[in-house]
């Protein structure tokens, strides 16, 4: 039995459900508890130390790290294939999955701290998203000349275009839609049954999430600023909201192995 490890809103998730799902791959999904605070143990910590989702455990064997799994997941169940044969074409839909993965998720999870879970208020929010929608223009107009196609790796749907629909969709969701070619990538994209699915199960998580600064601020929930997330925040203008989570107790950071 499959079993993937999960919160429906990650996009590292995201990517990972839509893989499985083009492959016609059965698989049981958990949620972990305590995921928000940084808690938890058992199964999950056995399958994921570093205490993030996804984790993917495929009869007692256990991946961790999105990229990695993706990569296990087109060895294993090599169709229809997801990275292309061309070595060239195959670095390429790595480079944009690293790119997105690194740097469009730092924006978009930036956006959700000042909307969701209102780190900021007045003229710092007012900033901050105006930043964020800056660097979402470059980031989609970078992309869209990456397309080769209806897909960024042509004529077929693979590692790129599965590793970038999660951000552009909740982009677009938010209000930073992409225009042009990339635009229409979109509309293809969200009406492949694989995204369709993925993305109606995040949409339905986000149910209540209008409350989620209040367990932020009753510390019942501590968002993780890791790599690039910190630095998003740190660069955007928000060093003292990073400071004041802190101090506060309400942020986290990657978990040590030992």
């Amino acid at each position: 039995m499959l079993v993937l490890w999960e919160h429906p809103l990650s996009p590292y998730v995201q990517k990972i459900k839509i893989a499985l799902r083009e492959k016609g791959v059965a698989f049981e999904t958990r949620m972990p508890e305590g995921i928000g605070a940084g808690a938890g143990g058992g199964a999950f910590a056995a399958a994921s130390p570093l205490m993030e989702v996804p984790a993917l455990e495929d009869d007692g064997f256990a991946l961790f790290e999105s990229a990695v799994m993706l990569e296990y997941i087109e060895d294993k169940w090599p169709e229809p294939p997801l990275i292309p044969a061309d070595p060239r074409a195959a670095a390429e839909a790595r480079m944009i999955a690293r790119v997105v993965d690194g740097q469009y998720e730092a924006v978009n999870w930036g956006v959700s701290e000042i909307k969701h879970f209102r780190r900021a208020e007045g003229a710092q929010a007012d900033a901050l998203l105006a930043e964020a929608a800056r660097q979402t223009r470059a980031l989609n107009a970078w992309l869209a000349r990456r397309l080769r196609g209806p897909w960024f790796g042509g004529a077929a749907f693979g590692l790129a275009d599965l590793s970038v629909a999660p951000y552009v969709a909740s982009a677009a969701a938010d209000g930073r839609a992409p225009e042009g070619a990339l635009a229409a990538w979109l509309a293809r994209v969200v009406a492949r049954d694989s995204v369709a699915k993925t993305l109606e199960e995040a949409r339905a998580a986000m149910a209540g999430f209008e409350m989620a600064h209040l367990a932020i601020r009753s510390g019942l929930f501590k968002r993780q600023y890791r790599d690039h997330r910190l630095e998003w925040m740190m660069r955007s203008g928000g060093a003292d909201i990073v400071l004041a989570g802190m101090q506060a107790g309400n942020v986290r950071f990657s978990t040590e192995l030992s």
